[in-house]
């Protein structure tokens, strides 16, 4: 398949590593030539430097026989015009856009655009993205990583192991005889920064971190077991009111539990208009690494407290301080991957990654029909996919015992229409069943193979 990527910063680059190592034949456009020459010295990819949007370009691309194109780039402009172009004279049939400006958001969802207008065939919002990740970590506050699979029924959790955790030292084969009745699955485990899918012999140590996919209505005994206390968020501040920290103070408006909600933002202008956005949320303009500041908006006795301003050491600096004078969680949004492993250290609960929520949601859309969804874990070190098995798969009719599975990969939950099941070596995988497997990026491929899926749109 052919395919064109708008776009070589972060986004642009993991995408074209997902697709080009599903031996794709992919094109990356960007007018910043050092770019370019770094993703194609290090990818299998092609590389033309440029303004995307040019026709001329998009055509030294291999626009017109490219099946699909994803326009990533800095600019909602850019992104717009290179699906138009895309669209109108070379006809390319598949167009994925990353847009961030909410006015053009907002009436896009609202359907004042119409594909004869702008032919987008899927948005992309980052800072949607990123709110409704934020939304779910303050919803599994013991948790410092969550996504939802199964139509709701399964979930991926990402638990820290603390000394005091009950069930470290053990094989997670004894863990299984002990909670039999338990539907969870350790699918990955992080030890010492390498992320490794664990086997039957593997044991869990403290400073670990667990990924746990397990049946949603099990979530709590399941954080009870590994030595996690769910408490409920009655207190948030979110620091940064930008279009994330506005969108989930919006989301816990909404919300029938009264949240009290306070939010700091250092822009006069960007704090009037969330002001005037938001009903009950309390918008205070300042610096959200003031302590005098922090204390007005109740940082003391806050439940958690939010960091998403756009700046990654505001962010962290702002979390460590709300700790450091009482409240109970912080989360942090962090755009450079390399200083997540600062935030064991520095006592951060949770962060969010925006790039792999882009990545994973264009992965999503990218991939074929069968394929329900797709969520990037670390660095992109790792996928789960959920997937409907076909009668022409490989697996389908196979116990998962018998099933050749690459080592870095191993399923954590199957949903048959009798409601999700944890699996076992005896489990029959059928025909329409929907799988969800955790897998190592150099394994993805071959699990793909297992499934019989491949990127179509048709």
């Amino acid at each position: 398949m052919k395919i064109i990527i708008c776009g070589a910063g972060q986004v642009g680059w993991q995408i074209a590593r997902h697709l080009s190592g599903e031996r794709n034949d992919v094109t990356v456009v960007d007018n910043n030539a050092e770019l370019v020459r770094r993703i194609t010295d290090t990818l299998d990819v092609q590389g033309i430097s440029g303004h995307a949007s040019y026709p001329d370009i998009l055509d030294r691309a291999g626009a017109r026989d490219a099946d699909m194109i994803i326009a990533a780039t800095h600019s909602d402009e850019v992104n717009m015009v290179t699906c138009q172009v895309a669209h109108s004279i070379f006809n390319i049939r598949r167009k994925i856009a990353r847009l961030r400006a909410q006015s053009y958001l907002d009436a896009i969802y609202s359907d004042l655009y119409r594909r004869d207008h702008l032919p987008i065939d899927v948005v992309i919002s980052p800072e949607r993205e990123v709110a409704e990740a934020a939304l779910q970590r303050l919803a599994s506050p013991a948790a410092f990583d969550t996504e939802s699979f199964l139509d709701g029924t399964g979930t991926l959790m990402g638990i820290a192991i603390e000394p005091d955790c009950p069930v470290i030292n053990t094989p997670l084969r004894q863990l299984t005889d002990l909670f039999s009745t338990l539907r969870a699955v350790v699918v990955g485990v992080r030890r010492d920064g390498v992320l490794f899918v664990p086997t039957a012999k593997d044991q869990l140590f403290a400073g670990d971190e667990a990924y746990l996919f397990t049946h949603t209505d099990d979530m709590g005994r399941a954080l009870e077991i590994f030595g996690k206390v769910q408490t409920k968020q009655e207190r948030v501040v979110i620091i940064g009111g930008g279009n994330v920290g506005r969108a989930v103070a919006l989301a816990l408006e909404d919300r029938t539990d009264r949240v009290r909600v306070r939010m700091i933002e250092r822009s006069r202008d960007v704090a009037e208009a969330a002001a005037d956005a938001l009903d009950r949320t309390i918008v205070l303009n300042g610096d959200g690494l003031d302590a005098a500041l922090l204390e007005e908006a109740g940082i003391t006795s806050a439940d958690a407290v939010l960091a998403v301003t756009d700046d990654d050491k505001t962010n962290l600096l702002a979390s460590v301080r709300a700790k450091e004078m009482g409240c109970k969680m912080s989360i942090c949004l962090v755009n450079d991957p390399t200083l997540v492993p600062l935030m064991g250290p520095l006592d951060i609960d949770a962060y969010i990654n925006p790039r792999s929520t882009t990545v994973s949601s264009i992965l999503r859309h990218v991939r074929h029909g069968r394929v329900r969804g797709v969520y990037s874990i670390g660095d992109a070190e790792a996928e789960l996919l959920e997937a409907q098995v076909l009668s022409t798969s490989p697996i389908a009719g196979q116990k998962i015992r018998d099933v050749a599975f690459p080592e870095g990969a191993l399923v954590g939950g199957i949903l048959k229409p009798s409601g999700m099941v944890k699996p076992t070596g005896e489990t029959r995988i059928e025909e329409g069943d929907i799988v969800v497997i955790f897998a190592m990026s150099d394994d993805v491929p071959e699990v793909e193979r297992l499934l019989q899926v491949s990127i179509d749109f048709f």
